[in-house]
């Protein structure tokens, strides 16, 4: 059985309140903050009974207030990029502020990870609602899109939805950092990964598709069978992974799919990810380079 609490956090400089809900279950402990949908920590015990924050975050609100690499926050209209900052739906064009290089990322300057979020509790855990306006960000349409995050024994699951008025691309992740060591751990450079996946998308050097839809086999993106995750990244050109693994075809039928496996072998603890989408970006944290100050004082 699931246990759903809520406490007030603080107060976002002219947002409004924040609240964090609590959702406990006996093998895991998650807490949700109305600002971003944030997922501010999983905790878990590893084999030898001992409890760890597995997601990277912050102590306090300031953190996430001033935050700019979206530690555990909802990411969206679009999560990733759009090239340019610039698409077309239904013969027009539509341009966005650009704020990573030449692109947009997740949402824009201000994207959903920046507003506070309208929560109710469900069954098992809580449902946060949000109201995005026509021309938000540049994005046409005005969305009523929301998020449940429920917890069942050891299975969280996030549920995404959104409603739209107009044509518009929607694009919806969560965005933690996972660390199965703990938040505090140096890297994950002692992780195992493996990516349920037969093909994946080739990036330029802004870090946009290609277009091309690659193979792995022979490749170091291969990662079917489950591999060191420090040993792989040697081989990775770049700085790490920040690609998309195709996890099905467009022929495919709509199906939850088992996506990938992390495994921390000194702890034992497990991540399994499922997911309905078509695919899934396996990112190495490639640009946290120690400078942020995050829970516990530790640095990311």
């Amino acid at each position: 059985m699931t246990q759903v609490s809520r406490q007030q956090w603080g107060q976002a400089p002219g947002l409004g309140s924040v609240d964090m809900w609590i959702l406990q279950s006996s093998q895991l402990r998650v807490e949700v903050l109305t600002l971003g949908a944030i997922i501010r920590s999983v905790c878990c015990r590893g084999k030898h009974g001992q409890m760890e924050d597995v997601v990277l975050g912050y102590d306090d609100l300031d953190g996430y207030v001033s935050d700019k690499r979206y530690l555990g926050a909802l990411v969206g209209r679009v999560a990733n990029r759009v090239a340019k900052g610039r698409f077309v739906v239904e013969g027009k064009e539509y341009r966005l502020d650009t704020n990573n290089g030449p692109n947009a990322l997740h949402g824009g300057l201000r994207g959903f990870n920046k507003a506070i979020w309208l929560a109710t509790e469900v069954d098992g855990g809580v449902i946060l609602s949000l109201t995005s306006p026509d021309g938000d960000q540049g994005y046409p349409g005005e969305v009523q899109v929301s998020v449940s995050y429920t917890l069942q024994g050891e299975t969280l699951t996030a549920d995404y939805r959104a409603r739209s008025t107009k044509t518009t691309p929607i694009n919806l992740t969560n965005h933690s950092y996972f660390n199965l060591a703990g938040q505090g751990a140096a890297d994950i450079c002692d992780h195992e990964v493996s990516i349920n996946a037969q093909s994946y998308l080739p990036v330029d050097d802004t870090s946009i598709p290609t277009g091309e839809i690659r193979a792995v086999n022979d490749t170091p993106f291969d990662l079917r069978v489950q591999v060191p995750v420090g040993a792989r990244l040697k081989e990775i050109p770049g700085l790490g992974f920040d690609h998309n693994f195709c996890l099905c075809s467009p022929r495919d039928d709509w199906a939850e799919r088992h996506a990938a496996r992390v495994v921390h072998p000194p702890s034992g603890r497990v991540l399994e990810v499922s997911t309905s989408q078509p695919g899934v970006q396996f990112y190495t944290s490639n640009v946290l380079d120690g400078s942020i100050k995050g829970k516990g004082g530790f640095l990311s």
